[in-house]
């Protein structure tokens, strides 16, 4: 997990998006590596010479631009080293000679190293601030000390590095060598790159990625000359790499031994094809017995609001450049909402809500269902540990479901057909929590958060489920098109765009074919499409969503949003929209209303609901962390805070 951390301005942090710290322990082999590293640090990165290129291209019109490069660059340069070791200042002579987890770099002198630094400072002298000429030049002043004193080469560097025994047995190879060293030498410490505080955005992403960068070199530059090794006095200070942690000398011993496990391969899939006949939609009120009736909705949403700033601020060194206003048109999402509750806190104030609002006792429950896809339990599964929670001694059913968006068909299917069996209130709750789970990949970044909703279930004498679908599968390309955890990008959450795009066209269409050909059970001749009243799809991204309903010939007044303040929420966005439709009075009386999903896994499904506002729950506040604003309580970020959110 990758928690983000309240700063002492009361902003939220980050700090996955900062250091550019890889989990090895999902890395096995170094081709593996190099891929990750080619994605995140060489593929957008300049080289010395690109820089070179475009200063005297003139491609820069101001210097923000120019900062961005130079400290990407620098980025590039400490793939290796920032990734895998910790930079040790360390006496020649005190160096371990056989220890194989000790390891200096072989470098390359720099061509045309002294013409680079001479283009961009004049580059940067005499182009206008972009932002805030006073906090560009606090971040010039870092990232230029650093690139002018460079001194080697980066475009061949190794991964591996050898051994000091290795390095040894060529005297001609050259390293870093410094006449002394000042153990005192100033850096920035954790809080002080947390608390970077600027008035731009972009500008306090830089900060940060300034001051990171400055720690990666914590000695006098100016000094610094690279030597062959057969040369070295005894009192001179070389650099010692040592790896960051455990998992990352396992990685190197299994590189440099060639034990690297063979990679499981798995047969191709076969190719897709249909189902035999297709699968319609359930008649509610002709298939089941037990009418379902809905008898309470609560909500509870993330206490904390991340707006589009927020994401800027903390951007990655790894995103192309892109703006709040961009985020805004390219997904329709102005804020998320993020939480410092666990995921069964969410979940479990929003089952106490709702079982106030029904009138309900715990007793009476006789299932509970968790429809999440973001839940780190495993034993008991959170609907169990909910079921205990709330004083249930013994339910009939209590299971979570991994549905992903398609959450509340999902889970409003599978609670119908329980209240079959218990014919007592069944407890649904659709809850995620994203964002210790995103890192630094822009596209989830962008669009989840977290909140709960809860339902009360209960058998009635009639049907406010009217249809219910659900969908699975579909291409691999579609099924794989959102992975958590993927080891490709550090276990974190990844969305694949376009793949996500064509299972919703796809499911979207076969949604829309069913809804005009199923009848309006209230009025036979009428079909379903036509009776609806409102139309509240899984807020994924409301700019695509539009664009998709544009080409199946949907209104935009039929459909309600509520993904500019909550973002995605997965299983819990349906049913928090429709709260907030309440909320907004667009549902103010009782109406029809087509609920779509969509999501991971290629999973899709439906509800046709008939929604009473009279059935959502007044929200509480949240039991911590908040003030009468939108930030949490502002405090200073304790020793706990830092050393959670930065894995230790």
């Amino acid at each position: 997990m990758k928690p983000f951390v309240i700063n002492s301005h009361g902003k939220l942090v980050f700090p996955a998006t900062i250091l550019g710290e890889l989990d090895f322990s999902v890395l096995d082999t170094l081709e593996q590596f190099t891929a990750v590293i080619g994605r995140d640090y060489e593929s957008k990165a300049p080289t010395g010479t690109d820089l070179l290129q475009r200063v005297e291209a003139g491609a820069y019109d101001s210097r923000f631009a120019l900062l961005r490069d130079l400290a990407q660059n620098l980025f590039w340069v400490n793939r290796y080293s920032m990734t895998m070791f910790d930079k040790r200042p360390t006496r020649f002579r005190d160096l371990p000679r056989t220890r194989g987890d000790v390891f200096l770099p072989v470098l390359t002198p720099w061509e045309d190293g002294e013409r680079k630094v001479a283009a961009v400072e004049q580059a940067y002298r005499s182009l206008p601030a972009t932002y805030d000429a006073e906090a560009e030049d606090r971040a010039f002043a870092l990232l230029f000390d650093v690139f002018r004193h460079k001194r080697h080469h980066a475009t061949e560097l190794p991964a591996i590095k050898p051994t000091v025994a290795e390095l040894l047995a060529q005297p001609e190879a050259l390293t870093w060598v410094l006449p002394a060293h000042d153990p005192d030498f100033p850096t920035f410490s954790v809080a002080d790159i947390l608390d970077a505080d600027e008035s731009v955005p972009e500008l306090e992403a830089l900060s940060r990625w300034a001051m990171v960068l400055h720690n990666q070199y914590p000695w006098e530059r100016a000094e610094t000359a690279l030597r062959p090794v057969g040369e070295i006095g005894d009192d001179d200070v070389v650099i010692a790499l040592h790896p960051r942690n455990r998992d990352v000398s396992a990685f190197i011993e299994r590189v440099r031994s060639g034990t690297s496990a063979t990679a499981s391969v798995l047969p191709p899939p076969l190719p897709p094809v249909e189902p035999v006949t297709p699968y319609p939609p359930t008649r509610v009120r002709e298939a089941f017995a037990v009418k379902p009736v809905l008898e309470a909705l609560s909500v509870v949403r993330g206490e904390l609001v991340c707006s589009n700033d927020d994401v800027i601020r903390n951007a990655s060194f790894s995103w192309s450049p892109m703006s709040a206003a961009e985020i805004s048109k390219k997904t329709g999402i102005d804020e998320r909402r993020y939480s410092e509750r666990p995921l069964e806190q969410l979940a479990l104030d929003a089952a106490l809500a709702a079982l106030e609002h029904s009138g309900r006792t715990p007793a009476e429950i006789g299932a509970v269902l968790v429809a999440t896809c973001t839940s780190e339990r495993l034993i008991p599964s959170v609907a169990c540990w909910l079921s205990g929670q709330l004083g249930i001694l013994q339910t009939h059913m209590s299971a979570d479901i991994v549905a992903a968006c398609a959450g509340l068909p999902y889970g409003l299917s599978e609670a119908v057909r329980l209240l079959q069996e218990v014919q007592r209130p069944v407890l649904l709750v659709c809850v995620e929590k994203f964002s210790d789970k995103i890192g630094a990949v822009r596209t989830s970044r962008m669009i989840f958060g977290d909140g709960a909703a809860a339902i009360v279930v209960a058998p009635g004498e009639t049907s406010d489920v009217e249809l219910l679908q659900t969908y699975a599968s579909g291409p691999v390309s579609e099924v794989n098109s959102i992975i958590w955890p993927n080891p490709e990008f550090d276990n974190d959450i990844t969305v694949y765009g376009p793949e996500v795009k064509s299972l919703v066209q796809r499911y979207l269409d076969q949604m829309l074919g069913e809804l005009a050909t199923e009848p309006d059970p209230d009025e036979p001749g009428r079909p379903m499409i036509d009776s609806i009243d409102l139309i509240v799809p899984h807020q994924a991204n409301k700019t695509m969503i539009l664009g998709l309903a544009d080409k199946a010939g949907l209104s935009h007044d039929q459909l309600y949003f509520d993904i500019e303040t909550m973002g995605n929420v997965s299983a819990a966005s349906i049913p928090i929209a429709i709260a907030d439709a309440v909320r907004d009075g667009v549902i103010d009386s009782p109406v029809r209303v087509f609920a779509p999903g969509f999501g991971a896994g290629a999973v899709g499904g439906y509800a046709v609901l008939r929604v009473d506002p009279s059935i959502v729950a007044p929200e509480r506040a949240a039991t911590s962390g908040t003030t009468d604003g939108p930030r949490a309580a502002e405090r200073p970020t304790t020793t706990d805070d830092v050393r959670v959110a930065f894995g230790e």
